[in-house]
């Protein structure tokens, strides 16, 4: 089987992108596949290579704009070439922030209190405190790895944390600062969906949120596996996991960021293609079950996109 890795691209996530790529090609040759190559979608001639390479499948290892919005797996299915994890619908409602709030919401799912602001919108500090309180974060609606975000403290902060957030896109998010433990659930599987070990998000004493400086640093040093909070709120953070993946539709894989507030967890967004570094969340999760590996993982993601596609593996 001739496997397609794709990595890169445009966005702002491009070399952690590339990092996930490559990660995925050293588990995939452990899984037993001898023919895969590393493919740069920001290459000029990408469309041709993929339209004329002969690969059986494609395994979008891509983050941001362009390869988790959507776009890449819609082009993947124009060309008729199977590919990995979610597909175009559940991509585009998990990359934009806004469309997932809605349907968490719909879901039964807590959310944190917010707005979006589109470019050209009027920007009435008075409402956004109004609704959000003083404290919250201000983000772009369709980017990762947070960069882009901001920790507002008082509404004089706002005017300028909304025009960085702005130069990652044309929609921005603002929502309450929910205090808490950060966490995050991997969740994994075709039609019977499971979570994986609950990893406690542990940032340095000199860091107010766990930001782009700190996500890829040694694991170790941050991933706290399992994680230390109430049984209660371990299992019901595990359920939510799993009811954000099927409220979006995402297939294989995901992975949902929460914050255990004092009345529970609140969810803050869904990766439908987790980063896939060494460093990286969900491989770390993975590692701490006792039944799969990474390579295990991959190998069933390529299964599953086949399947989809009709394809018998």
């Amino acid at each position: 089987m001739h496997v397609a890795v794709l990595a890169g691209g445009h966005s702002a996530e491009r070399e952690i992108s590339l990092n996930s790529g490559k990660n995925v090609v050293v588990a995939l040759k452990e899984a037993g596949y001898t023919s895969v190559e590393l493919i740069d979608t920001a290459a000029d001639d990408f469309m041709v290579t993929m339209a004329t390479g002969g690969f059986d499948v494609a395994f979008i290892a891509m983050h941001g704009a362009g390869g988790e919005d959507g776009a890449m797996q819609g082009a993947m299915e124009t060309l008729g070439i199977p590919y990995t994890a979610s597909g175009v619908l559940a991509s585009a409602c998990g990359a934009d922030k806004e469309v997932s709030k809605l349907l968490y919401a719909k879901a039964g799912i807590p959310i944190a209190p917010g707005l979006a602001l589109e470019v050209g919108d009027e920007v009435d500090i008075d409402h956004i405190v109004e609704v959000c309180g003083e404290r919250c974060f201000v983000k772009p609606a369709v980017n990762g790895s947070s960069y882009g975000i901001s920790l507002v403290h008082e509404p004089s902060e706002l005017p300028a944390a909304i025009a960085k957030a702005f130069a990652y896109g044309d929609k921005v998010l603002v929502e309450k600062c929910i205090e808490g433990t950060e966490i995050t659930v991997g969740v994994y599987g075709e039609d019977d969906v499971r979570a994986l070990p609950i990893v406690e998000i542990r940032k340095p004493e000199d860091c107010e949120f766990y930001d782009l400086d700190v996500k890829y640093v040694d694991p170790t040093d941050i991933h706290r596996i399992p994680a230390q909070i109430s049984p209660e709120n371990y299992a019901r953070a595990q359920e939510l996991a799993c009811a954000a993946h099927k409220a979006l539709g995402c297939l294989g894989i995901s992975r949902s960021d929460f914050i255990v507030s004092e009345d529970g967890p609140v969810i803050l967004e869904t990766n439908t293609i987790p980063g896939m570094t060494d460093t990286s969340l969900y491989p770390d999760e993975i590692r701490h079950t006792d039944d799969m590996t990474f390579p295990q993982v991959c190998d069933s993601l390529i299964r599953m996109g086949l399947r989809r596609a009709g394809i018998a593996c």
